[in-house]
Parts: C-alpha cells; structure tokens; sequence
C-alpha cells in the first residue's frame, strides 16, 4: 500500500498550447512543471489534449475543410514511447513533482485523447484514454474502453481523471466514485469555441459540471483548462465565419474543494498561469458524511452499475497469455542531466 501525503499544494494549469507542435509543447510543458515545482506543488494538472493543443478545426467546416490539418495534427502527437513523453517523465522526476499530462496519443494509425499520470520518480500511474471522444471528435479519434475508468493509489492520494464531456457522462463518473477517487483532474479545452451559441459548450456550464463532481464524488478536483490568443485563432480560422466561431481567452482553471468549494482565485481568460490550493484529504472524510453515492447512500438493491474492466482489443490470440493493457513505458534509468 502506497504511503499517503495528507496534505500537499496541487496546481492546474490554465495556458495556451503550441499550437500543432510537440517539440514546443514539450518544452513548455517542462517549464510549466518547474513553475510548479517552484511554487511548492506536489501535483500538476494540465488540460486535454494540451498537446498538441485542442484541435478546433473539427469544429469549424466541412470533413472534407479538415484535411489539410489532419495528417499535422498526427505528426504532433505523442506516442506512450516517444522520446517527447520520455522528456516529460524526466522533468517530473527532476522536480519531484507528479504530472497528470493531457494530450493526443498516437498509436500506429489512431489517435487517442489520452491523460498519463506520471509519478514524482518518472514511473506512470495511469494511462487512460477518452472512452467517447464528443461529437465530431469522433472523425479525428478513437476510443478507450472499460479499463480507462480507474482510479489509482499514489503518495497523493488516490487519483483519478477524464476529459472534457466525460464530466457529464453519469455512469463513468459513478465507476470513478466507487473506486474512493480522493484527487481527479478534470481536464479541459478552452471555452471560446461556440460562445453565446451553443451554452453546453460554455465555461459556465462546464464549471458547474466540474464542481458537481467535486460534490458527488466528495473528491478534489482540479480543473485545468486552455486559453487560445488572437494568434492561436489564426492558425485554424482563415474566414469571417470561422473567426466567429472561435474567439480569444476561453481559460477558466480552479480547484474545488470535496465539499464544492473554490478553493482558487478566477483568472482572467485570456490570461497564462498556475492557479493553487492547498489540499488536506482529511477534509473528504466530512464530505462524505453528507453525500457518498457509491457508499452509505448508495441502493444497491434499487439501482447498480456495472463496469466492465477488462481491456478491449481487436484480436485475442489463442493459446497466447492475455496482453496487458498497460504499455510497457520506456525505463528512466540513465541518469538524468541537470537542466
């Protein structure tokens, strides 16, 4: 059993992401942890696919509009073995500080929204992937399966994560819940994409769906989101109507306490920063002497969920020990050189 720190500073980060470039996404990753690090943080928590950033031309035009900016999109990718990961790792290991890394997982051919959890040793702690990516997500990823619904046990705590829309998705949430999730990161794009058009896309709405997992599942939740400039828009709108549809600042990052709480300062949207919070896990154990869904107020005998754990893959070979779900991440051994 993992020895638990009780209370620590966490940070969610709300920046822009090099937009289609992972060699610059990386590096600003590892300044974005020794920030972090600096700031006393024992955790930090970046937003969905922060590399290589949200890719909003899937919402801006026609399928046939989007290809010229697929085949970049998967050149900036990472694979769970690339040497960008591997840098990230590293960093982490540096500071000491634990990483849960939002960003697009290049497997062969498919793409995945993908969050690793990466211990303050460089080990990682979960690999999940976005079990439905959202609408016309759809047409650039795949899918994960029952296996990225896990929470695990860390040195702070016992960790869980999603993305984005996976907040309003009950029975995920309930999966994470019943596994006695006590910090999840609830990464997130930024909030400019569809303003005043479409309100389930709004901060606001996905604030509230943030903090209505803190109160459900009586956890920390860190909040962690993008922000895209007027320069970032230009790389992916190149007509009046796109411009309208996509629109600068869009970060909203916070912390919430198990009970609901804010526990952070606002930001202004537009604007580059960690935001902290102190976090005591024995305040948990109050808030769920309120409200404990998947505990002593749960009924079992009027409703249940069932969640199927195992790996799903295309083919099973006979005869062949079952294969881990878990990649097999590269070893951090070498030494590390001193930044």
């Amino acid at each position: 059993m993992t020895d638990t720190i009780r209370r620590f500073k966490a940070a969610a980060v709300q920046a822009e992401p090099a937009w289609l470039d992972a060699d610059a996404g990386v590096a600003k990753t590892v300044d974005l942890i020794a920030e972090a690090a600096r700031g006393g943080a024992s955790l930090i928590a970046f937003p969905e696919v922060w590399i290589p950033g949200y890719p909003h031309f899937l919402w801006l035009g026609a399928v046939a509009d989007q290809v010229p900016f697929v085949g970049r999109y998967h050149a900036a990718s990472l694979a769970f073995d690339s040497d960008g990961l591997t840098t990230i790792r590293r960093a982490a290991r540096r500071h000491g500080i634990t990483v849960a890394l939002g960003y697009s997982e290049k497997d062969h051919g498919t793409l995945y929204i993908t969050q690793t959890v990466i211990a303050a040793d460089g080990s990682v702690l979960l690999h999940r992937r976005k079990l439905k990516p959202t609408h016309v997500e759809r047409t650039l990823f795949g899918e994960g399966d029952g296996s990225d619904l896990k929470v695990v046990d860390s040195a702070l705590g016992r960790l869980g994560a999603l993305n984005c829309a996976e907040h309003v998705q009950p029975l995920s949430k309930y999966a994470l819940y019943a596994q006695n999730e006590q910090v999840h990161v609830a990464s997130w794009p930024c909030f400019g994409l569809y303003r005043d058009l479409a309100f389930q896309l709004s901060a606001e709405a996905n604030i509230a769906a943030s903090q209505v997992y803190a109160i459900e599942g009586s956890a920390f939740v860190l909040m962690a989101t993008q922000v895209i400039s007027p320069a970032g828009i230009d790389v992916f709108a190149c007509t009046p109507e796109q411009r309208r549809l996509l629109t600068a600042g869009g970060g909203c990052s916070r912390i919430f306490g198990p009970d609901g709480r804010t526990l952070t300062k606002d930001v202004d949207e537009g604007e580059e920063a960690l935001v902290y919070a102190d976090i005591d896990l024995d305040e948990i154990d109050l808030a769920k002497n309120a409200y404990d869904p998947a505990g002593h107020y749960a009924r079992a005998d009027a409703t249940y969920l069932v969640h199927r754990r195992e790996g799903r893959r295309p083919v099973v070979r006979e005869g062949s020990p079952a294969e881990s779900v878990f990649p097999a991440f590269p070893s951090l051994d070498e030494e590390i050189p001193e930044p």
